[in-house]
């Protein structure tokens, strides 16, 4: 999939096949398929836990907002970089609606 398409209807899923944990507030992973290891961060790690359930990325962005002190354009940029970076490793999948 080329990832420069998502929008923010799109809705984000997990992808299945990863060894998750909590060290002191980032969420760490490992992939039982390839053996990488990733380190998501504690906000990362936010993203991953938003895309247990499927969502879309405006949703995703209107969460984070409320939680973190970030203006919606800076979030939605910065979600949408990430989520780039996850969806080129195959830790996350795109559903278009």
């Amino acid at each position: 999939m080329n990832v420069e398409f998502i929008t923010a209807d799109d809705l984000i899923v997990q992808s299945k096949g990863f060894l998750v944990s909590d060290m002191d507030g980032e969420k760490v992973m490992l992939s039982i398929e390839n053996g990488k290891y990733y380190n998501l961060g504690q906000i990362g790690g936010r993203i991953w836990e938003l895309a247990a359930s499927p969502v879309t990325i405006a949703g995703m962005v209107e969460q984070l907002v409320t939680e973190y002190e970030i203006e919606p354009e800076v979030c939605e940029q910065q979600v949408h970089t990430f989520l780039k970076q996850l969806i080129s490793e195959g830790l996350v999948q795109v559903k278009h609606q």
